[in-house]
């Protein structure tokens, strides 16, 4: 019972990575199976090049989770270690959506042509995209707070106002 957390999270582990394997292996014989039978006539060997230069990213994800996400056991079959939580928000999070990303465009390359390798584009733009954001907030979150100390006017409240102008003008002493 002392190690219920990470049981649950060994087997999540487990079957996130069964499932990106099966995937992984779906895309890819899909797309030669396509290439191989609808697509044959528009098939050459620069396509061949394209496709294993454009699985790196997804192959190379798969294989890093599959180092950093399995569970280890121990002689006697205890859990040793469960491993990184692969469900992990930020950029094992990313990466999971670069995963699948690219294995819909691998079988929508076999599908529907070469043209259909632009789509990876999309992934590094999105990753550009949120660095961009998150540094723009980070920017003016530490503007904002630089700037507290240093405002030397201070404003006067609308009940301070109707004071003032209720006691007339004033004297002021140098």
């Amino acid at each position: 019972m002392a190690q219920k957390a990470a049981k649950q999270q060994a087997a999540r582990n487990a079957a996130t990575l069964k499932r990106m394997h099966i995937a992984s292996l779906v895309a890819h014989l899909a797309f030669l199976f396509l290439r191989l039978t609808l697509r044959r006539a528009s098939t050459t060997w620069t396509s061949y090049t394209v496709y294993v230069l454009m699985s790196i990213p997804a192959l190379s994800i798969e294989f890093w989770f599959q180092s950093i996400g399995t569970p280890t056991y121990d002689s006697n079959g205890e859990l040793k270690r469960a491993g990184e939580d692969l469900e992990a928000k930020g950029l094992t999070e990313f990466l999971v959506d670069v995963f699948w990303w690219t294995n819909g465009v691998i079988i929508g390359a076999g599908l529907f042509g070469d043209r259909m390798w632009w789509f990876l584009i999309v992934a590094p733009i999105y990753g550009i995209y949120l660095a961009v954001s998150t540094f723009m907030g980070l920017r003016q979150g530490l503007a904002g707070m630089a700037g507290q100390g240093a405002d030397d006017t201070v404003s006067t409240s609308n009940r301070q106002k109707k004071l003032e102008k209720r006691s007339g003008p004033k004297m002021q002493y140098r």
